[in-house]
């Protein structure tokens, strides 16, 4: 079951112990990534947008690419206003564990998930690099996600993409699962445009936001000024979404 609270979330000391908890915890789902399909009952969202641009070629050593990527490891994309996430930088990134408190309307929801898939794929016309995240037992929702930063070799565009297949996990109340069934597509909606357009901003900043100093705990998502929750959930998406949709076919494989 999902944990929560109204006004107020966790402290390091709690969240590290609930990381320690998450560490022993397996997928609450079963299902592979084929069979999590609009026709089995899984919701999906995809949303894909250029994030910077270099010259033509394979990504340069300074370019947005390489910038990109630690952004998105370190899950900076992530507006903290809908979704922050919690977890400790040791370790490979295969493997890790991360807490997922999502927000909305004053209430707060804690869930785990673990990154369980890596993308690392080079052609002679395009560069990816990306990692997926399943949710575990006691999540809100039930589900993959995969987070991909793209080089285009031959317009030199970095496109950011992400690509959700979810089910409502265990809410703790009635009322909560009222509204999710309400408010998660807004919101969802509005925590998917404000990622692309988060990543401009770091992007375009003179020097990138660091990681915390003096704590092993990392929660993500520096503060920009960005667009309105509630304005970015509706309405037609803003600058620089390029493609969106709720329910497309785009796999991914994993790395070998």
């Amino acid at each position: 079951m999902a944990e929560w609270r109204f006004l107020r979330g966790w402290n390091d000391t709690e969240l590290a112990a609930r990381l320690a908890k998450a560490r022993a915890s397996h997928r609450n789902f079963d299902e592979a990534e084929g069979e999590m399909t609009p026709e089995r009952g899984w919701s999906r969202h995809f949303s894909e947008a250029v994030i910077g641009r270099e010259p033509p070629g394979p990504p340069t050593p300074d370019g947005a690419f390489e910038r990109a990527w630690p952004l998105v490891t370190a899950y900076a994309f992530s507006d903290p206003r809908i979704v922050e996430g919690h977890f400790d930088t040791a370790g490979p990134l295969l493997g890790r564990v991360m807490l997922i408190e999502a927000r909305v309307l004053g209430l707060r929801y804690l869930g785990s998930v673990v990154i369980a898939a890596l993308r690392n794929e080079k052609t002679d016309d395009r560069t990816e690099r990306g990692y997926r995240y399943d949710t575990l037992e006691g999540h809100f929702e039930r589900g993959s996600e995969w987070f991909v930063v793209a080089k285009d070799h031959r317009t030199g565009d970095v496109t950011f993409r992400v690509h959700a297949s979810w089910q409502r996990g265990q809410l703790p109340n009635f009322w909560s699962r009222i509204g999710f069934n309400l408010l998660a597509q807004r919101y969802q909606r509005a925590w998917h445009r404000l990622a692309h357009l988060r990543l401009r901003r770091l992007l375009g900043s003179t020097g990138l936001e660091p990681l915390a100093r003096g704590a092993r705990l990392v929660h993500s998502g520096p503060p920009l000024p960005v667009a309105a929750v509630q304005t970015t959930a509706g309405g037609a998406p803003p600058e620089p979404i390029i493609a969106e949709d709720e329910s497309p076919a785009h796999p991914l494989k994993e790395a070998s």
